[in-house]
C-alpha cells in the first residue's frame, strides 16, 4: 500500500477527492495538506484516546456528527460498522466524535453493535481544533433499539440522551504522516464510509 505522505496527497489531488474548494477550505481554517491537530478525548469505555497513539502508525478517520441515536448519525455509524473490516485491511482506524457523553456513546454503541470508538467532546474543544462549527447542546428523548422499542434505564424509565454541544457533520482523514488527506464538509451520512474506501482504493493504484 502506498500511503506515505506526499504520494497519497498527490493521489488525492489527481483523483479529485478533496471534498471542498480552496476558497471554502481557507474560510474554514484547516485544509487538505495541512498538519492535523493533535487531540485527546474520553472514549465510550471511559478511557483516554490520544490521536498521537495512532498517527504515524495508521491512517486515522475522524468523523464529527451531531448526536447519538438520531437518523442520519445512526446511518453514518452503521456504515462505518459494516465497512470496518475493509477499512482495517487498509490500515485505517475510525473514531466518531460528538458532543455526547461517554455514557451516551455506550448506549449508542451497544444498541447498534458499533465496532469502533466513539469520543465524547462535550465542550466542543476537539471539534474547534478542526474548525468544525459547534452549536448549543440538546437532547434525544426516547431513543429506540434495533427492535423499535424505547430504550429504558434500570428503573424502566425512557432514556434521555443529553449532549453538551451539537457539531456539524464533517469528516477528516489523517494520513500516516499526520497531514489531512481528505476533508468533507458536506457529508452524505449513509455513504461516508464508502466514499473514504473509494478514496483509499484510488490512491493505492
Amino acid at each position: 500500500m502506498r500511503f506515505a505522505g506526499i504520494g497519497l496527497w498527490t493521489a488525492v489531488l489527481v483523483f479529485g477527492f478533496a471534498s471542498v474548494g480552496l476558497a471554502a477550505d481557507a474560510k474554514n481554517g484547516l485544509k487538505v495538506g495541512d498538519k492535523a491537530p493533535e487531540f485527546e478525548a474520553t472514549d465510550d469505555q471511559g478511557k483516554t484516546f490520544k490521536s498521537s497513539d495512532v498517527v504515524g502508525k495508521k491512517i486515522l478517520v475522524v468523523y464529527f456528527y451531531p448526536a447519538d441515536c438520531t437518523g442520519g448519525c445512526t446511518r453514518q455509524a452503521c456504515g462505518f460498522r459494516d465497512d470496518q473490516a475493509k477499512l482495517a485491511d487498509k490500515g485505517v482506524v475510525v473514531v466518531g466524535v460528538s458532543g455526547d457523553s461517554a455514557a451516551n456513546h455506550r448506549i449508542f454503541k451497544k444498541v447498534h453493535k458499533l465496532n469502533f470508538a466513539l469520543l465524547a467532546d462535550e465542550d466542543g474543544s476537539v471539534a474547534k481544533k478542526f474548525g468544525v462549527p459547534v452549536g448549543k447542546g440538546g437532547e434525544v428523548k426516547g431513543p429506540k433499539d434495533l427492535g423499535g422499542k424505547v430504550i429504558t434505564d434500570d428503573d424502566g424509565n425512557p432514556v434521555v440522551l443529553k449532549r453538551g454541544v451539537t457539531t456539524q457533520r464533517w469528516t477528516f482523514v489523517i494520513g500516516k504522516d499526520g497531514t489531512i488527506i481528505h476533508k468533507n464538509t458536506k457529508v452524505n451520512a449513509a455513504n461516508d464510509s464508502k466514499s473514504i474506501l473509494e478514496l483509499l482504493e484510488k490512491a493505492d493504484k
